[in-house]
């Protein structure tokens, strides 16, 4: 039977630095795939993925399950990814191998390049509609995009959404409504040319 993710914790606050790598394993995919949804994908989706699990593996003495390891998770990665958006046009980004281990506060360990072709998006949508919705989503405001990544393509529930985000369910549902609206404005000219048979139509 696998560890649970609370168990993995437990071995890497007690000192077993492998344990984190159980945790990599099982959520740097979803890691990556969020980060590529929030920031456009490009090699800065692999660098912040990266930079999420350091930071992931640095605080985790602080994590004390009050919420699952995977909203804390996706906590660390949404303040990573708006943190990300607001310094780049002001500060110069670092790239380091993927392959060279990484140093945290406890040792040193590997973080595995995200299987790329292994990317959710690229098995349920065709690469045009993908592109498509992948620029639309981009146009939303970091609140709005946030939201409906996490629920309509990640499947996160509202209740998750809202304790990874800090805001109340409320919230989540109005932002959701929002952004989904905002997508079939920024979508329809696309169906649209799709209906009437034009570019990449019938």
């Amino acid at each position: 039977m696998q560890p649970t993710d609370l168990e993995l914790v437990e071995r890497v606050q007690s000192g077993d630095t492998e344990a984190f790598g159980g945790l990599v394993r099982r959520y740097q995919q979803r890691v990556y795939s969020h980060v590529c949804r929030m920031t456009g994908g490009g090699e800065d989706a692999a660098d912040l993925t990266q930079e999420v699990f350091v930071k992931v593996y640095n605080s985790l003495n602080r994590f004390r399950g009050q919420a699952s390891f995977q909203t804390w998770l996706f906590r660390v990665t949404a303040n990573l990814c708006v943190d990300r958006h607001r310094r780049a046009a002001r500060a110069p980004q670092v790239t380091r191998s993927l392959d060279a281990p990484v140093a945290g506060e406890d040792g040193e360990f590997e973080v595995e390049a995200p299987d790329w072709e292994q990317n959710p998006e690229q098995v349920l949508l065709t690469a045009e509609l993908q592109q498509e919705v992948r620029s639309a989503i981009l146009q939303l405001s970091e609140k709005l995009r946030a939201v409906v990544v996490m629920h309509d393509l990640e499947g996160l529930s509202y209740e998750e959404i809202a304790a990874a985000l800090a805001i109340p369910v409320g919230t989540v549902k109005s932002r959701l409504f929002n952004a989904r609206a905002a997508l079939h404005e920024l979508l329809l000219p696309y169906v649209r040319v799709r209906s009437a048979g034009g570019p990449g139509g019938k």
